[in-house]
């Protein structure tokens, strides 16, 4: 909690500061790559475990752990980099703070390794930072086609995995079962990773069509949405536990096609001071 206090305050410095969307998806894209990697070593190699010991649910409240490592505090120092572009001291010393804590919770026995080793974040911040860096300036250029596409990808996947993969971390509130793996937790978490992306990926191929009306791709992805559910049901794989469950998850999507639109404007057209321009400059 005092790790993801500090990052928040970094966090909230740099967009005040900046003032500039690009520099709240420059912190998404940071998040999404993170949450990419981590599916694969952790959601489906487990690579590690937490042990906040919040929720009663073993691997649910891991989750917590790495939510705080991979949503709050590793991009944030990503963001510090790569909107201050600053140089390679500043990044052995960032990779040196988090082996540092890594290494700590290790001693303070909240956080387990299994095959993972603090050698490999090292070595895969040294990736990471530099790439992130690179990304910012020339995501401040216009953007269209392709470069566009998978910027909002990157941008809107954050905001999809997390929305989807808390409520049933917090509230138990759906249970997905595609038989991959024994344990409901597991299964269910796998699962969410595929779906939140697939959401993701038609949300984009939606915003990068140029339709005469708005309402023509919200309708779409409802369809769509509503189709996939009465499918997943059907099947067995989803099941609810809480009556609000499927309204929330039909929902939540056209928030995420509203904020693509935004997203998508900021990037058409490059480098932006923010949403709204300030005083001096409505005059």
């Amino acid at each position: 909690m005092g790790l993801s206090f500090i990052s928040i305050v970094l966090q909230v410095i740099v967009f005040h500061r900046k003032r500039s969307v690009h520099t709240y998806m420059q912190f998404l894209i940071g998040v999404e790559l993170l949450y990419i990697f981590e599916a694969v070593i952790y959601i489906f190699n487990g690579s590690y475990e937490y042990h906040p010991k919040l929720l009663s649910n073993r691997y649910y409240d891991s989750h917590l752990g790495a939510i705080t490592s991979n949503l709050i505090s590793i991009p944030s120092l990503a963001l510090i980099l790569s909107v201050y572009q600053l140089g390679w001291f500043w990044i052995v010393g960032f990779i040196a703070l988090l082996a540092g804590i890594e290494w700590l919770f290790v001693e303070l026995r909240i956080y387990t390794l299994y095959w993972w080793r603090i050698g490999y974040t090292s070595l895969g911040l040294l990736l990471y930072f530099p790439l992130i860096k690179i990304i910012y300036p020339w995501m401040l250029k216009a953007k269209k086609g392709g470069s566009r596409a998978l910027l909002l990808f990157l941008c809107l996947g954050p905001i999809s995995g997390t929305i989807q993969f808390l409520p049933f971390i917090l509230f138990f509130s759906r249970v997905y079962r595609p038989g991959w793996f024994s344990d409901p937790a597991y299964d269910t978490s796998a699962f969410g990773i595929v779906y939140y992306l697939s959401i993701v990926l038609i949300t984009t191929l939606l915003l990068m069509v140029n339709w005469k009306y708005r309402w023509i791709k919200y309708a779409c992805l409802e369809t769509i949405l509503i189709l996939v559910t009465v499918l997943l049901k059907q099947r067995g794989i989803l099941i609810s536990q809480i009556w609000w469950d499927v309204y929330l998850y039909l929902l939540f999507p056209l928030l995420i096609l509203m904020i693509g639109e935004v997203f998508g404007k900021h990037l058409a057209r490059g480098e932006s001071r923010g949403f709204w321009p300030r005083s001096s400059e409505r005059t």
